[in-house]
């Protein structure tokens, strides 16, 4: 057998993107974002394991949409994922990718099945303890499967964003005076305390991993990030469609442009800036300006609980401006 070697060339790198958040932290819309530039111009794909509630952007962006239910095994992933990379879209966003692991049938419910099949009869005076004496092997079936899904999943042509739910955890500490005290649980994929919901080595399989947090939605905190990529992802600032062009500028062997065209900023943000603009509005010149922002605004807003937020913060700066006496110039 003869073993051939030639130069090496960056070209047509396919690019596997995690995106972890809890609620509020724009992983969604980040996701669109960063896929609308990522595909160019092209529709991509976009499995919804989240009862369809991606459709609430359809319109915004452009995409092609899959309903994934459960049983969530890594194989039904693997299938669904598949199945757009046949179809040859350029990018395909996966929301929640947190499923696999603790959703309805995931690799949780399936050691949890396998300890129950393993145990035999429930009847059984022992069955507590051979189900205990069974928890290791349990975990043999999920992770295999599990493992089979990353291993393909670097297969695929297309670029991946997979999207996680974040959970906050903590910790018992003793402090110096040995009083026992709350702190941010301690991880190798966590941030403060904010887990990614998967399974605990996923991110770094991944080319790039971020943590989103409500308090800066779509700001990125890498949980792994190379060198190389970091000047694609500004960590001062929203991931942006810019983000997706750029790297996929660079994933496909080309030099990204020094001047890269502007992007629009995402509705999340745009959403969170006139939050705060009506919070810190003092005069009625200002609000009735923030109102026809909002009137423009709106209709790019689909149905959720942004739309109520926008509203409240409407309602509360009206109020307060007339208690004021700032209702009028």
């Amino acid at each position: 057998m003869t073993f051939a070697f030639k130069p090496a060339v960056r070209e047509q790198i396919p690019l596997l993107i995690g995106l972890a958040g809890g609620t509020g932290s724009g992983k969604t819309m980040t996701a669109l974002e960063l896929a609308v530039g990522l595909a160019m111009g092209k529709r991509f794909a976009f499995i919804d394991t989240e009862s369809g509630r991606a459709r609430h952007y359809a319109g915004t962006y452009d995409f092609d949409h899959g309903d994934l239910g459960p049983p969530f095994r890594p194989s039904a992933y693997w299938e669904a994922i598949k199945s757009a990379d046949d179809a040859h879209y350029p990018v395909i966003v996966v929301d929640s990718a947190s499923h696999e692991w603790s959703g309805a049938g995931g690799i949780l419910d399936w050691q949890e099945e396998e300890m129950d099949r393993m145990a035999g009869d429930p009847a059984d005076r022992d069955y507590w303890k051979k189900r205990e004496a069974v928890k290791m092997a349990a975990w043999i079936k999920p992770k295999v499967d599990h493992k089979k899904m990353i291993s393909r999943l670097l297969q695929i042509r297309a670029h991946v964003i997979l999207c996680f739910r974040a959970e906050e955890k903590v910790e018992m500490e003793r402090d110096e005076k040995g009083k026992m005290k709350i702190i941010p649980k301690v991880t190798r994929i966590g941030l403060d305390g904010w887990v990614p919901i998967c399974e605990k080595n996923l991110p770094f399989e991944l080319t790039m991993s971020f943590l989103l947090h409500s308090d800066n939605p779509g700001v990125p905190r890498p949980i792994k990030l190379e060198a190389q990529h970091r000047p694609f992802f500004p960590t001062d600032k929203p991931i942006m469609r810019e983000s997706g062009l750029l790297i996929g500028e660079w994933a496909a062997g080309g030099t990204p442009r020094k001047d890269p065209p502007p992007a629009e900023i995402p509705l999340h943000n745009q959403i969170l800036a006139m939050t705060t603009a009506y919070t810190d509005c003092e005069t009625h010149p200002e609000f009735v300006e923030l109102e026809k922002k909002r009137a423009e605004l709106w209709a790019k807003i689909p149905p959720s609980d942004a739309k109520t937020q926008l509203k409240a913060a409407s309602d509360a700066a009206k109020a307060r401006l007339t208690e004021t006496g700032s209702r009028n110039p």
